[in-house]
């Protein structure tokens, strides 16, 4: 059996020891001992320090086959959340019952308190199944107003209590029922900390997300669907969100006592790319004194220059993008030949850069929730941003006259770009949500001084 670690530290000789000798601080132990395992980082030293074997650590999942578990759930239990490493999170299945095969995803965590239904319908979370950090989840309920796309793009959520009962006076039902009507499936009852503390030291894993109807569970077979599923990378998913055909957009903003309102009197006509597009955005563009013409994200560049657009958006999106860049970097390429200004969010920010000579990455863990800060480094302002990426660009593989305009103050990630001399920008978060509340939205407004000028 697994020394836990309070053992650990034990044989340490005491929590000042047991940081000193593994180079940490004694926050990294309190962690430690809340999440009642140790980061994979720290294996090597303790090891030596010890002289214990592998299997000995709590956390250290290095059987090929885990222990097997029964397949008959706890008292109480209707659903299950299974990872590939075979770890099994038991719990109260909501929503909608899944099918068989259930779906299967990369499950990742969002640190934001409100704004769930805005999260469940971002297309970016395609392919994902989202674990919320903070525990309350509901208690806004849902609403027709509050979505970002027409369908759920997400696998199904994670969360620690039962779904609260709305209480908000904007909500037209209950989180639970607008899920189960989208077909889409929750488990609740589950220790969203130590999931989150699991994504953090060891990535964000493959999982299937359980709730059969008829309560039957074969937890081997789940396993090996996570197992399988071939993750993130490699994978465009930026084709199964986009829109099917152009469309004209001139919605812009929400109001308090008008709701949103309509774009009467544009000055710019932008063409927007649709790798998975928030609704948001395009209000943000419409209230900046844009008309707004959304085409296909697998648009070449003369359908979108045959438009004659004052200026070109590059939507946010999911999936890895060097794979969605086979079909987008080409269009944009064109567009850029034709010296149109030029503006990426997200995704958008990441085909940019590819389409510049750059190279992106898979994050870890990824940047999603709210409350992230961003240092604009022309002016030294910091804004608290939204963000939801898992893939990244990598700020060395810019070639000259691509200069770094923002960057993460979590982990000095790359956070925006812009083209020396050109009309052209792109940033990695999302501006047109509202953490900060409004820091961010003076990006839109730039863009459309670019037209102006």
């Amino acid at each position: 059996m697994a020394l836990t670690v309070e053992d650990l530290i034990a044989r340490l000789g005491g929590a000042e020891a047991a940081a000193e000798r593994l180079g940490v601080g004694t926050e990294a132990l309190r962690k430690w001992r809340q999440a009642r395992s140790l980061p994979a980082r720290h294996w090597p030293a303790l090891l030596a320090a010890t002289g214990l074997d592998l299997t000995d650590l709590p956390g250290a999942f290095v059987r090929s086959d885990p222990m097997p578990q029964p397949n008959d759930p706890p008292a109480g239990a209707t659903a299950a959340l299974v990872l590939a490493d075979g770890a099994v999170f038991w719990g109260r299945g909501f929503g909608a019952a899944t099918a068989d095969p259930a779906p299967v995803g990369e499950v990742c965590f969002n640190t934001g308190m409100t704004g769930y239904q805005e999260t469940l319908t971002d297309p970016s979370y395609a392919g994902q199944i989202i674990t919320f950090t903070f525990p309350h989840i509901g208690n806004v309920g849902a609403n027709g107003e509050d979505v970002e796309a027409t369908t759920i793009a997400a696998r199904g959520l994670v969360l620690r209590e039962d779904i609260t009962a709305p209480a908000n006076w904007r909500a037209s039902e209950d989180l639970g029922d607008w899920l189960a009507a989208r077909g889409v499936a929750g488990i609740a009852g589950v220790d969203t900390r130590a999931l989150t503390l699991r994504i953090r030291d060891h990535g964000a894993p493959a999982g299937v997300l359980a709730y059969p109807r008829d309560g039957r569970f074969d937890l081997a077979a789940l396993r090996d669907a996570a197992r399988a599923w071939p993750g993130l990378e490699g994978m465009d998913l930026a084709r199964t969100v986009t829109c099917p055909q152009s469309y004209e957009w001139d919605e812009t903003v929400w109001a308090w006592g008008r709701g949103y309102g309509r774009q009467m009197a544009p000055r710019h006509h932008v063409v927007a790319v649709d790798y998975g597009a928030k609704r948001n955005i395009l209000r943000e563009l419409a209230a900046a004194g844009c008309r707004v013409t959304v085409v296909p994200g697998t648009s070449r560049a003369e359908d979108i220059l045959r438009l004659r657009p004052d200026g070109v958006f590059l939507s946010n999106g999911p999936g890895d993008p060097a794979a969605t860049a086979e079909y987008a970097v080409p269009a944009i390429e064109g567009v850029l030949a034709a010296g149109l200004p030029l503006f990426g969010i997200c995704l958008g920010h990441q085909l940019l850069a590819l389409a510049l000579g750059g190279r992106t990455y898979k994050m870890a863990r990824g940047h999603r929730g709210a409350n992230q800060p961003v240092k604009d480094l022309r002016s030294g302002r910091v804004e608290i941003t939204s963000q939801n990426h898992g893939f990244a660009v990598d700020p060395a593989s810019l070639p000259d006259g691509v200069v770094v305009t923002h960057t993460s103050l979590f982990d000095g990630s790359n956070e925006g770009i812009a083209l020396t001399g050109k009309k052209v920008f792109s940033v990695q978060y999302h501006p047109e949500a509202s953490p900060g509340p409004s820091d961010s939205h003076y990006l839109f407004g730039r863009f459309a001084a670019l037209m102006d000028r």
